[in-house]
């Protein structure tokens, strides 16, 4: 089941998770003739993970926290698929991140990580757009993780049982069609059932609530030369489980 768009008016994905139920069996729309939302354009929460990845650990000399480092994003940053995105003003050092999200489904409270995924909707892509100079003015990082259309997210919620393991779900992003990134969960320090267990301890996880899980090895800011994004460039992040999402620099 992919819910990448919404079919009835009032009818949300997020409120769909709330009543426990899936969309009604109906006409489809044909994918070209839809224009797409972020698969919940109304989450209660975004929140983010840094520094989950082994590789991108390694490649700016950090050791792998102990402990999820998380930060938030709110809900104007989301961007659909395909959107165009401005840069902020303020900024001349955005960077790119590649990430998998998932989507909780069920209320979790104090979960343990053995049933974890009970409580996983599904998963989805997400760049985690970054202005690094305003990312690091202060010890938090969102004053340069929050700007509008910060966090392109979609192209469709795709289920678990589509999905696959959570540990083996691949990405790759491309800058104006080179590689940039490329790696698969199989390399995040805390796995998705850690995650959920661990922010299930500090806060109640609601149904719609969408966890991005940190990025790889490959960002623009660790590059030499660094690479910072222009307007006109095209990023897209492709998954051969979650799809492909396209971003425009506007």
């Amino acid at each position: 089941m992919r819910n990448g768009a919404i079919a009835d008016a009032g009818e949300s994905v997020r409120a769909l998770l709330e009543q426990g139920a899936r969309p009604a069996e109906g006409e489809s729309v044909p994918l070209s003739g839809a224009r797409l939302l972020p698969p919940v354009p109304d989450p209660r929460k975004i929140i983010c993970i840094g520094l989950n990845y082994l590789s991108h650990a390694r490649e700016q000399g950090a050791q792998p926290p102990e402990t999820p480092t998380f930060f938030a994003k709110f809900a104007n940053a989301l961007a659909a698929p395909g959107a165009e995105v401005a840069l902020p003003a303020y900024s001349g050092k955005v960077d790119y991140e590649a990430e998998v999200a998932f989507v909780i489904g069920a209320r979790a409270k104090d979960v343990q990580a053995e049933r974890a995924l009970d409580h996983v909707a599904g998963y989805t892509l997400l760049n985690d757009l970054s202005a690094r100079d305003w990312q690091f003015k202060t010890p938090q990082w969102m004053p340069g993780k929050i700007f509008d259309g910060a966090a392109p997210c979609g192209p469709a919620l795709v289920t678990p049982d589509e999905a696959g393991p959570p540990d083996a779900i691949e990405i790759e992003l491309t800058l104006n069609g080179e590689t940039k990134q490329s790696a698969s969960t199989a390399d995040l320090i805390h796995s998705i059932p850690a995650l959920v267990a661990h922010l299930s301890k500090l806060m109640t996880l609601e149904p719609g609530d969408i966890v991005s899980t940190g990025t790889p090895a490959g960002v623009g800011s660790l590059r030499d030369p660094r690479v910072w994004l222009k307007p006109g460039d095209e990023i897209e992040i492709s998954s051969p489980q979650l799809g492909v999402l396209r971003t425009l620099i506007a």
